[in-house]
């Protein structure tokens, strides 16, 4: 499980300090990407579709639980590593330095006039509706293992929810920003919503 010390340092970083040429960009909301969009819901939905289905193909639970963690582990990679970068312009990643310390670095993409068509609007859709949405199925599966006491199955299940939800909880701090406060955004976001929603009954009433 991914762990902070108080120690630890994060920091926000531009994505890389050469990106790809944005010359001949097609439409914001086309697939740029397509081989990154299948991968980056392949994996994490095929470990799904294993955990509910394995016991009526196989009766071995040390087969499914291998290829479950492994699919979880390819996902795990391929979304920290890849897909998020070439998707959202988002990275983030752990390094040592000489010093022992550690450092948490959320990179993220700066926006510039020439390169507003960076992220495909399609894309951006597929990848945060699966970074959000198979997490939040583990979840589910986690409390139904505890509950129906299929204790074997919740090491796989949390396994599912830690490795999930720490590229999750990662790709937030690369949005939002790593110095700022998720609760205090959140309340902000309320806060303006509801400012929103009076102003709008004013002007009816």
């Amino acid at each position: 499980m991914l762990h902070q010390d108080s120690n630890d340092e994060s920091e926000d970083v531009a994505l890389f300090d050469a990106e790809e040429e944005t010359t001949n960009r097609p439409p914001k909301s086309k697939i740029r990407h397509p081989v990154a969009s299948f991968f980056h819901l392949f994996f994490r939905v095929s470990a799904i579709v294993v955990y509910l289905l394995c016991e009526l193909f196989s009766s071995s639970f040390i087969a499914c639980m291998v290829t479950i963690i492994l699919l979880l582990s390819c996902d795990f990679w391929a979304v920290k590593n890849v897909t998020g970068r070439l998707m959202v312009g988002l990275r983030w990643w752990n390094h040592i330095d000489e010093d022992g310390k550690s450092h948490w670095v959320f990179e993220s993409r700066k926006a510039s006039p020439q390169d507003n068509k960076t992220v495909s609007e399609a894309e951006s859709r597929i990848f945060w509706l699966g970074l959000i949405a198979c997490p939040v199925l583990w979840v589910i599966f986690a409390f139904s293992s505890l509950f129906s006491f299929r204790l074997k199955w919740l090491a796989v299940v949390t396994m599912g929810v830690v490795l999930q939800g720490a590229n999750l909880y990662g790709y937030i701090r690369c949005k939002v920003g790593s110095r700022k406060n998720l609760t205090s955004m959140a309340t902000s976001y309320l806060g303006k919503q509801f400012l929103r929603q009076n102003t709008g009954d004013d002007q009816t009433s």
